[in-house]
């Protein structure tokens, strides 16, 4: 089973796209929906990124706009032209948006790419403003600080993790003003899963350090990545001034298990982290003024019984701290849990997603939607969030999209 969406593909397109025009010339699918949308119903922009060239289906960023009220998604038009953007990431501004282009060529080198847009708030168009390397190869996941200042890569290929600097004048990027290599942290695990599923055969991504995902804690005081094949999650101590990273505190995961994504509490001093090859959810307390994590309590993220293999791909909380779900490809479900006030998980259940192999999901501004990339099945589909349990309804809607990836909303 493969790993990362950077071995999925066997090719991927050259670069060399620094003055191609990336703005798509494709048809607008409903600019007059849009208008007219917006005007009659609550609504919000969002964008979506796709994963392009051999074996994927899209071709870049794709812009649509989403009724708040029913969660439908109307096609606008192809946004922008661009190389695998499976990563979106938008500026605390909401000026600029930010996007990986998975690989490992850039400018012919031996790095994949990230790129900068500008955002025209009153109708989601982009301009592209440059694209600089990723510090490493196959970006995987990319965030900007809380402040603004920088943006932050993790390198799934590559196994490292960088730090770029951030134009305040126009948004634009500069080069790495540090990168941590991905050897020489920790040494790699186990192939097999220590909590996986009985008959699982969960076992790939650890052949070589996998940077997974990089995100400032709320206060942007520190920096946490996690790491796939040496099952640790890194805290580190960001220097603003210099723009670099020091190691502040590090933990373990179970040999084997994989982290890859996590997601803060939005309230509290929590954090939540998915394994991948384990398709767990492990609940750490955080302290906030030196970065420690503090594992609590480890949840499945399947239904009691499950047999086989699944590979979870994505967590998320509700807007409003209740609850929190997490995604299974293989099973294509979205768990969903309560959170109590301990921090503490509670099973409210799984709902299929459509679709096949949900890369990542979203959930609306408003947290009454989920919108959920089934990447290998081509859709988004949507799903009303239960307000007093959490629970998932599925609204009936199917919206085709090319080998889907993530989801940014226009806030």
């Amino acid at each position: 089973m493969k790993r990362s969406e950077t071995e999925d593909r066997a090719v991927l397109p050259a670069y060399g796209m620094s003055r191609r025009s990336l703005l798509a010339g494709a048809a607008v699918l409903g600019a007059a929906a849009l208008k007219s949308g917006r005007a009659a119903s609550r609504s919000v922009l969002a964008w979506f990124g796709t994963y392009t060239g051999k074996g994927a289906n899209g071709q870049g960023i794709y812009l649509f706009n989403v009724s708040l009220e029913t969660g439908k998604l109307t096609p606008v038009k192809l946004a922008a032209k661009t190389d695998s953007p499976g990563w979106l990431a938008l500026h605390p501004n909401g000026k600029y948006l930010y996007t990986t282009n998975e690989g490992s060529n850039f400018n012919g080198g031996k790095t994949g790419a990230v790129s900068a847009w500008s955002i025209n708030r009153s109708n989601g168009d982009l301009t592209f403003i440059n694209i600089v390397g990723s510090g490493g190869a196959g970006p995987a996941h990319m965030s900007v600080d809380p402040k603004g200042q920088f943006a932050f890569v993790a390198n799934y290929a590559g196994g490292s993790v960088a730090v770029l600097p951030i134009d305040p004048a126009n948004g634009s990027l500069g080069n790495a003003t540090h990168v941590v290599p991905g050897k020489g942290m920790a040494p790699v695990g186990p192939a097999k899963p220590t909590t996986a599923p009985p008959g699982s055969f969960a076992i790939s991504g650890h052949d070589a350090p996998h940077a997974h995902m990089i995100e400032a804690d709320p206060a942007g005081k520190f920096v946490i990545s996690t790491d796939l094949a040496e099952d640790r999650i890194h805290v580190w101590a960001l220097n603003r001034s210099k723009g670099t990273l020091s190691l502040a505190s590090s933990v373990a995961t179970p040999p084997g298990d994989g982290p890859r994504h996590f997601a803060f509490h939005p309230t509290k001093n929590w954090m939540y982290s998915l394994q991948e090859e384990a398709s767990t959810v492990i609940f750490f307390t955080y302290d906030p003024q030196t970065g420690r994590l503090t594992a609590k309590k480890t949840y499945s993220s399947l239904p009691p019984g499950f047999a086989g293999t699944n590979f979870t791909s994505e967590i998320r909380i509700s807007p409003n701290g209740r609850f929190l779900y997490a995604a299974n490809r293989l099973h294509d479900t979205i768990a969903a849990f309560s959170i109590g006030g301990d921090g503490a998980l509670s099973r409210v259940g799984e709902t299929p997603t459509g679709g096949d192999y949900p890369r990542s999901f979203t959930i609306d501004p408003t947290g009454s939607f989920i919108f959920c990339c089934n990447q290998r099945g081509d859709s988004v589909t949507t799903f009303r969030i239960n307000p007093q349990t959490g629970a998932l309804q599925f609204t009936g809607a199917y919206t085709p999209v090319g080998s889907p990836a993530s989801i940014v909303f226009l806030t």
